[in-house]
């Protein structure tokens, strides 16, 4: 189910605070990148990324191999830093606005 406007807002105002947890390196988002992407997922459900340099284009399809690798909703990007969020169904730690 995507977010809806409100709960991506309230979603950035989490993520305001939070340190990067995932750094990617010159490799990109490899398989190993995805796999500790998941679990940090499973366990904060609200992560932060700092993307590998390069150009925009670059940037935006290292986050879309991510995504696509975890299932998670992209929450905002700012440069080469990106928020994305993935509902824990057994054990939700953030509570979203309708």
């Amino acid at each position: 189910m995507p977010l809806s406007p409100s709960q991506r807002r309230y979603l950035k105002s989490l993520a305001h605070d939070l340190p990067a947890v995932i750094l990617l390196g010159n490799k990109g988002a490899t398989e190993a990148v995805s796999k500790e992407l998941g679990l940090a997922l499973a366990h904060h459900e609200l992560v932060k990324i700092k993307l590998s340099g390069g150009d925009k284009d670059e940037r935006q399809g290292q986050l879309d191999t991510l995504i696509a690798a975890t299932g998670a909703e992209a929450v905002q990007q700012i440069g080469s830093v990106a928020v994305i969020f993935l509902r824990n169904n057994d054990d939700p730690k953030i509570a979203l606005p309708r």
